[in-house]
């Protein structure tokens, strides 16, 4: 558990420096868009590299996320149901996912700017901190070891079990640091939403910058450390299904699970900006903006990502993978890499080594997390 809480804390430290080295470099270079910094460094193909790497990340985004929708959104309405109700419609995954989609996440989506999603992002983020707080205080609500009925979930009865491991590796540790990369991964939205302002201002962006990632990392932090402190070794990877055997028709925690699902789909077009973006940059950023352009590619952008959330049958290994590679390039790997390229200073300065620092950091742990993944792939 200490060694994941360290790797949480430098990883969200490192997001944040990120930010800063994309800001220093928009304000050096004039440009709008994290592209324009891959034009700006390397050239045409610099600036197609990044838009596709942008595409393929935030696509695996919103099926993960979609996908999330679809396997759990029947089982938080069914605890709110009495009776059998198997096999009606509205426990349908697929059709609970595609209804969603349609009245919700497409309209959002359609909108011609971010900022307005800032509304919808604070609501996430309430839903977040109040998962945080029912994951705190139901700490004490369940025993450890757990009841002889409910063996099923915890093996045994031993008091041993009901301590604390700090350093535990296991296939699953392959995950961790392309997991966490991917859920600090804000720098797709940075630039557009800092175009957007009325008055930018570096110093000012940075600090929401600074204050979102270290709140994300707090709820992150307290909601992983009292699960594990919860269930220890017998922690669910979905934290909320441990919760939901042992108390599953706790009202509370059945609007956990409801608000962490509306959590998920309001982010989803959030991430759609930035994808449909770096489409258009890619296809049409050599003609003026086009209304049917738009709607076209965020229709056929949504069309993606429901189908892979709908048919692909196990989205872990998608997501380790697109976290591995295209999460760990817009964190590290590119901000350092455009600094390196594009900066002045003298390369023994503070700010060209920590721009190498985090290149080679992203490059080690993006190639052995996606050899490790591989390797289970291969074993499992």
């Amino acid at each position: 558990m200490d060694r994941e809480s360290v790797l949480l804390l430098v990883v969200a430290a490192l997001a944040s420096y990120s930010v800063l080295l994309l800001l220093n470099m928009c304000i050096h270079t004039a440009v709008t868009s994290y592209e324009d910094l891959g034009l700006f460094a390397f050239g045409s193909p610099g600036k197609v590299l990044v838009a596709c790497t942008i595409i393929i990340q935030n696509i695996g985004a919103m099926s993960s996320y979609l996908f999330i929708i679809k396997s759990e959104l029947p089982g938080a309405i069914a605890g709110f149901l009495s009776g059998d109700h198997s096999g009606s419609w509205y426990l349908d995954g697929r059709l609970l996912l595609l209804i969603t989609s349609v009245c919700i996440v497409f309209p959002l989506a359609l909108l011609p700017k971010i900022g307005f999603l800032g509304y919808t992002s604070s609501l996430s983020f309430f839903f977040m901190v109040y998962f945080a707080l029912v994951i705190i205080i139901k700490k004490w609500s369940i025993p450890c070891p757990l009841p002889p009925n409910l063996r099923f979930f915890q093996a045994s009865n031993s008091t041993t079990e009901c301590k604390a491991v700090f350093f535990k590796f296991s296939k699953e540790s392959a995950y961790a640091i392309p997991t966490m990369a991917f859920s600090f991964l804000c720098h797709t939205s940075v630039l557009p939403i800092y175009c957007e302002l009325q008055s930018p201002s570096k110093n000012r962006m940075q600090k929401v910058a600074n204050t979102g990632i270290g709140l994300s990392f707090l709820v992150y932090f307290l909601s992983a450390l009292f699960g594990y402190l919860t269930f220890y070794d017998h922690v669910d990877s979905e934290l909320l299904q441990g919760y939901s055997r042992y108390l599953p028709h706790d009202t509370v925690i059945m609007t956990v699970k409801l608000g962490i699902l509306f959590a998920v789909l309001l982010t989803v077009p959030l991430i759609h900006f930035p994808a449909r973006k770096a489409v258009m940059m890619v296809l049409f950023s050599h003609l003026p903006f086009s209304l049917g352009h738009h709607i076209f590619i965020t229709l056929a952008l949504n069309a993606t990502v429901v189908l892979l959330a709908m048919y692909v049958p196990d989205i872990t290994h998608f997501f380790g993978v697109v976290g591995s590679t295209s999460s760990t390039c817009l964190l590290f790997v590119y901000p350092g890499l455009f600094y390196l390229k594009i900066s002045t200073e003298d390369f023994i300065s503070r700010q060209k080594l920590g721009a190498c620092a985090l290149l080679v950091f992203g490059l080690l742990v993006g190639l052995v997390s996606l050899a490790l993944i591989i390797y289970n792939w291969v074993h499992q």
